[in-house]
C-alpha cells in the first residue's frame, strides 16, 4: 500500500475511534474496519467537490449503516467539507454538528438521514431512479449533464432488514447501473457472530435479483477495492454490490474482530494500543499528520476540477439547447405554476358525487400537464388509488423517461425510495397505497418528516367504507398515528374541491411531507368548499345565531353527515355550526384569532364526527363535548351497512347533539 494512503486510512480509523471515546458513546468498529473502503472511494473514484457540496452532478454517498457516523464525520473533516476538529470532539453532544446518526440538513455533506438500518439502501435506489429519469430527459449525445453514481455503504445489519431486499429487488428489475452498494462484510452484530441469525449467501441472493456481484476478500488491499469499484462503474445494465471482507475494529489488538467493538468506546488503553499497532506518528488526541492534510488538499483540487469541467459542459449545453437548459433549471429550482393552482379551472369540478380518490386522480392529471417533473406511482395499486398520469409513460429499464412508477408490492421500500428521489432533487415524487398499508411505510414516512422533505403520500380506501374487504383493510387508528408524527401533514378532504386544496398544500409545503387520505365511496360536492380548506379547518355552514347552539366538526366522508344533520337540527330549533376540518395540522398553524373565530371557546357543545379513532380529538371537544368515532376494529360487509352499524347516521348525529345542548 502507498504510504500516504495507509496514513490517511489510519487517520480515519483513529479520529473515528477518538471521537467515540471522547463522547463515551458510539460505534468505533465499523469506521475502523471500513476505513479503506471509504477512503479509496472518496479519494480516487467519487466525483465530488467539497467546496460546493450541492454541486448538482456530484456522486452521492450514503452511509446506510448510519451507526458508523463517526466514519462519515471524519471523512467530511479530512476531505474539506467544513467540519472541524472541534466538531469531531463534540461528537454526539447536544447542539453539535456531529449527532449520533447522520442527519440531513443538519450537517454539510450529509445526503440523507440514516441509522434505521436498510433505509439508506432504499434511499440509494431512489437517488439512482432520479438520476436515470433526469438523464433520460435532459442528456443529449454530446452533453451528458446528468451523469453520476450513487454509492451506499452498508453492513450486515442493513441486509437483514426486509426493506433492503424490497429495494434491491426493484433496483435489479430496473437495471439501475449507476447504483453501487459497498457491503462492509464483517460478520459481527451486537449479539455476536452473524451465524446466529444470518447465514444466507448474500452473493447468490443479489445475483438472483439481477445485480452484478463483486467480491474483495481483504478490504485492506485497496488496489483490489479500486479494481472492484471501477468494474462496478463499468457495468451499465445492472446495479452492483461489492462484498468487501473487513474486520470490525481493525487495528485495535484487544477488540479487532469482536462484537464488543461494535457499539461501545474502545477505552483509553485500547486507543493507545491501536496507535502503537498502526505505527501512528502522534500521541495526542485528534492529531492529523501534515502529510495527510496536504494529500487531502490535492484530492480537493480534483473535486474542483470535476465541477469546473461540468460547468464548461453545461455552458455548451445552454448554447446548444437553450430550451432544455431553461427547463432543467426550472426542475431544479422547484418552480411551481402558482397561477394555475390559483385558477378557476383548478378549482372547478362536476356536481356528480365522486370518491375523493377519483377527484385526486383528476387533480393529479391536471397537475401533470403543468408540472412536468412529477413522478410517482403505487405499490401495485395504481388503478385503485387513481395515481396514473395519462400519457406520461411507465418508468422502466427500457424507458427511464417514463413518469409512472411501478414499485411492486413493496410499501416500505416505496416510501424510502421516494425519500431518495426527493433528496436527489430535480423531481417531485408521490407514492400511493391503501391507507391501512401506511403501517408498512411508517418508518420511512417518519424520516420524511424528520428530514423535512415534501414527499406526497396518496392514501386511499380511508375507512370502514372499504366494506367487504373487512377489518384487515379498514383503517381505524391510522389517522391518529400519522397526525402524531411531528412535521407530518395529514389532509382528509370532504369533496373534490377540498381534494384540490390538499394537492395545492402538498405541493407548496416546502419542509414537510403530506398525506392525502381519500375515500373509496362517492361524496357530494359542496358549494361552500374551496380555498378556505387551505386553512386546515373552516366554517362550512354557519348558524344564524351570533353564538351557535353547538359546533359539529367533521372530516372527509363524515362531513356529509354533519351537513345533513344541521338541517334536521335547524328544523327542531337547534342552530349549529358545521366545521370542516380536513387537516388539524394546518389548522394548528393558523393564528389564535382565526382558530377562535372557527371554534369559539364560549361554545362548549361540540361533536366530532370521523370514522376513525377518537384519539387526538379531545383537545377540540373539551370536557363538555363528545365524539362519534370508532375505537374498535371494523367488520366485513357492504359499506352502507357498516356505517349504519357503527352509528354513522344523520339520526345518531342529531341525537348526540341534542344530548350536548340539553
Amino acid at each position: 500500500m502507498r504510504t500516504i494512503d495507509e496514513l490517511s486510512i489510519n487517520a480515519i480509523r483513529i479520529l473515528s475511534a477518538e471521537a467515540v471515546q471522547k463522547a463515551n458513546s458510539g460505534h468505533p468498529g465499523l469506521p475502523m474496519g471500513a476505513a479503506p473502503i471509504a477512503y479509496e472511494l472518496w479519494a480516487n473514484h467519487m466525483r465530488h467537490n467539497p467546496k460546493n457540496p450541492n454541486w448538482v452532478n456530484r456522486d452521492r454517498f450514503i452511509l446506510s449503516a448510519g451507526h458508523g457516523s463517526a466514519l462519515l464525520y471524519t471523512l467530511l473533516h479530512l476531505f474539506g467539507y467544513g467540519l472541524t476538529i472541534d466538531d469531531l470532539k463534540s461528537f454526539r453532544q447536544f447542539g453539535s454538528k456531529t449527532p449520533g446518526h447522520p442527519e440531513y440538513g443538519h450537517t454539510v455533506g450529509i445526503e440523507t438521514t440514516t441509522g434505521p438500518l436498510g433505509q439508506g439502501i432504499a434511499n440509494g435506489v431512489g437517488f439512482a431512479i432520479a438520476e436515470a429519469h433526469l438523464g433520460a430527459k435532459f442528456n443529449t449525445p454530446e452533453h451528458k449533464i446528468v451523469d453520476h453514481y450513487t454509492y451506499a455503504l452498508t453492513g450486515d445489519g442493513c441486509l437483514m432488514e426486509g426493506i433492503s431486499y424490497e429495494a434491491a429487488s426493484l433496483a435489479g428489475t430496473l437495471k439501475l447501473g449507476k447504483l453501487i452498494v459497498l457491503y462492509d462484510s464483517n460478520n459481527i452484530t451486537i449479539e455476536g457472530n452473524t451465524d446466529i441469525a444470518f447465514t444466507e449467501d448474500v452473493a447468490k441472493r443479489f445475483e438472483a435479483m439481477g445485480w452484478q456481484v463483486l467480491q474483495v476478500e481483504d478490504a485492506t488491499k485497496i488496489d483490489d477495492l479500486a479494481k472492484a469499484i471501477e468494474e462496478a462503474k463499468a457495468e451499465t445494465q445492472k446495479p452492483s454490490i461489492i462484498i468487501a471482507k473487513t474486520q470490525i475494529g481493525y487495528g485495535c489488538p484487544g477488540k479487532q474482530g469482536k462484537s464488543s467493538a461494535h457499539g461501545e468506546p474502545l477505552g483509553e488503553e485500547n486507543i493507545k494500543a491501536t496507535k502503537e499497532n498502526l505505527n501512528w506518528p502522534g500521541t495526542e488526541p485528534f492529531f492529523v499528520p501534515e502529510e495527510v492534510r496536504a494529500h487531502m488538499d490535492e484530492v480537493m483540487k480534483k473535486g474542483q476540477a470535476y465541477e469546473e469541467e461540468w460547468n464548461a459542459l453545461y455552458e455548451e449545453y445552454k448554447k446548444a439547447y437553450p430550451e432544455l437548459a431553461k427547463e432543467w433549471e426550472s426542475w431544479n429550482n422547484k418552480e411551481l405554476p402558482i397561477d394555475y393552482l390559483d385558477s378557476e379551472e383548478f378549482w372547478s369540478f362536476s356536481d356528480k358525487p365522486t370518491a375523493t380518490r377519483a377527484s385526486s386522480g383528476e387533480v393529479l392529471n391536471r397537475l401533470a400537464k403543468v408540472i412536468p417533473n412529477l413522478i410517482g406511482g403505487s405499490a401495485d395499486l395504481a388503478p385503485s388509488t387513481k395515481t396514473i398520469m395519462n400519457g406520461k409513460g411507465d418508468f422502466s429499464a427500457e424507458n427511464y423517461a417514463g413518469a409512472n412508477m411501478h414499485f411492486g408490492v413493496r410499501e416500505h421500500a416505496m416510501a424510502a425510495i421516494a425519500n431518495g428521489m426527493m433528496l436527489h432533487g430535480g423531481v417531485i415524487p408521490y407514492v400511493s397505497t391503501f391507507f391501512v398499508f401506511s403501517d408498512y411505510m411508517k418508518h420511512s414516512m417518519r424520516l420524511s418528516a424528520l428530514m423535512g422533505i415534501p414527499v406526497i403520500y396518496v392514501l386511499t380506501h380511508d375507512s370502514i367504507g372499504v366494506g367487504e374487504d373487512g377489518p384487515t383493510h379498514e383503517p381505524i387508528e391510522h389517522l391518529a398515528a400519522l397526525r402524531s408524527i411531528p412535521n407530518f401533514t395529514v389532509i382528509r378532504p370532504a369533496d373534490a374541491k377540498e381534494t384540490a386544496a390538499a394537492w395545492y398544500a402538498a405541493l407548496t409545503r416546502k419542509n414537510s411531507p403530506t398525506a392525502l387520505v381519500l375515500t373509496r365511496q362517492n361524496l357530494p360536492l359542496y358549494k361552500e368548499t374551496g380555498k378556505e380548506a387551505l386553512k386546515g379547518g373552516y366554517i362550512l355552514v354557519d348558524s344564524d345565531k351570533e353564538t351557535p347552539d353547538a359546533i359539529l366538526i367533521a372530516t372527509g366522508s363524515e362531513v356529509e353527515l354533519a351537513y345533513e344533520a344541521r338541517k334536521v337540527l335547524k328544523e327542531e330549533g337547534i342552530d349549529v355550526r358545521v366545521v370542516s376540518m380536513p387537516s388539524t395540522d394546518i389548522f394548528e398553524e393558523q393564528s389564535l384569532e382565526y382558530k377562535e373565530s372557527v371554534l369559539p371557546n364560549g361554545v362548549r357543545a361540540r361533536l366530532v364526527v370521523e370514522a376513525g379513532s377518537s384519539y387526538g380529538w379531545h383537545k377540540y371537544i373539551g370536557l363538555d363535548g363528545d365524539v362519534l368515532t370508532i375505537d374498535r376494529f371494523g367488520a366485513s360487509g357492504p359499506a352502507e351497512i357498516l356505517f349504519k352499524e357503527f352509528g354513522f347516521t344523520v339520526d345518531n348525529v342529531v341525537e348526540k347533539v341534542k344530548k350536548l345542548v340539553k
